[in-house]
C-alpha cells in the first residue's frame, strides 16, 4: 500500500448546457456532479426527473471557478474565453460533437463515458440505443415523410432528424440538405401524406406570432393528414434518445 501512493483526487463534474446535463446524469457518479444547467429540470430536458435535487449553476466564470470542478461537459455551452480559462486552471473540458447520426452518437457516448471511468455504462447506454433501432427498422416501408417544427423548420440530409426518419424505414421529404424553411404555399400545392411534427408539446406556438405552428393551411392539414408528434425531450440533443423518436416512428408507421 505505501508503493502505490496517492489515490487519485476523486472527479468533481460540471455540465454547462442541456445537453451536456443528459450525458452527466446518465453516465457520471450522482455524488460527483457539483452542477448542471439552469434548464436541467426543464419539460424539454430528457433525465429531468434524475437532475432533482442537483446543484443548478449558470455557465459563468464565476460560477464555474466557484463549483471547483476537476471535469466540464459541454455541448454549446460556455464561450470560448472561458473553457480556456478552465484548461488553464488543469480543468479537463469535454466537448460533445454535433452529431448528424447514430455513428456518431456512439462517439459521443463512448467519449463521456471513458472521461467518467464508465466504458461499460457507456456500452450499456449504445446497447439500449441500437435494440431501439433494430426494432425500427423497415417499419415506414420506404414512405416519404415531412418533418416539421412548430417553428417552421424541418431538416434534410445530414442531420440527426434525418437518421432517425431513416432509421425508421422512411425517406425524407426536405428538399435540401441540412436546416430548411417551410414554404406554406408548398405545403398547401403539394401536400404530404405523411407529417412528422417536432416540438409541438412545447407549444411554442402559442407564444410564437407569426409562427407556421398557428397558421390555418397548416393546422387542416395535420388535421387531414396522418401526423406523428415527436417530443422535444429527444430532439435537442444528438444523443441516444434519438432512438427512442426512431422507436415511435417505427410504430406510427405500422399504424398507418
Amino acid at each position: 500500500m505505501l508503493l502505490a501512493g496517492p489515490a487519485p483526487a476523486a472527479q468533481r463534474v460540471l455540465s454547462f448546457d442541456q445537453c451536456a446535463d443528459q450525458y452527466v446524469l446518465a453516465l457520471a457518479p450522482r455524488a460527483s456532479i457539483v452542477g448542471l444547467s439552469r434548464r436541467a429540470l426543464n419539460a424539454d430536458s430528457y433525465l429531468r426527473d434524475k437532475a432533482a435535487g442537483l446543484p443548478r449553476l449558470r455557465a459563468t466564470a464565476e460560477s464555474a471557478l466557484g463549483a471547483t470542478p476537476t471535469m466540464v461537459v459541454r455541448y454549446w455551452g460556455g464561450e470560448p474565453r472561458l473553457v480556456e480559462a478552465l484548461e488553464r486552471r488543469g480543468v479537463e473540458v469535454v466537448t460533445l460533437d454535433d452529431a448528424t447520426d447514430f455513428p456518431g452518437v456512439r462517439v459521443n457516448i463512448r467519449r463521456v463515458a471513458a472521461a467518467f471511468g464508465r466504458a461499460a455504462a457507456g456500452e450499456a447506454l449504445i446497447a439500449r440505443m441500437d435494440r431501439e433501432l433494430a426494432a425500427a427498422a423497415g417499419a415506414g416501408g420506404g414512405r416519404g415523410v415531412l418533418y416539421v417544427t412548430s417553428g417552421g423548420d424541418t431538416m434534410g440530409r445530414g442531420t440527426l432528424v434525418d437518421a432517425m426518419l431513416r432509421a425508421a424505414g422512411f425517406a425524407n421529404l426536405a428538399a435540401r440538405a441540412g436546416f430548411g424553411v417551410i414554404s406554406l404555399e408548398r405545403l398547401a400545392l403539394a401536400p404530404p401524406a405523411l407529417l412528422v411534427l417536432g416540438f409541438f408539446d412545447q407549444n411554442m406556438a402559442a407564444y410564437e406570432r407569426w409562427s407556421i405552428g398557428r397558421q390555418p393551411v397548416l393546422r387542416s392539414l395535420i388535421a387531414r393528414r396522418a401526423a406523428v408528434s415527436l417530443p422535444a425531450a429527444i430532439l435537442g440533443c444528438p444523443a441516444w434518445f434519438a432512438a427512442d423518436g426512431s422507436r415511435d416512428l417505427a410504430a406510427w408507421g405500422r399504424r398507418h
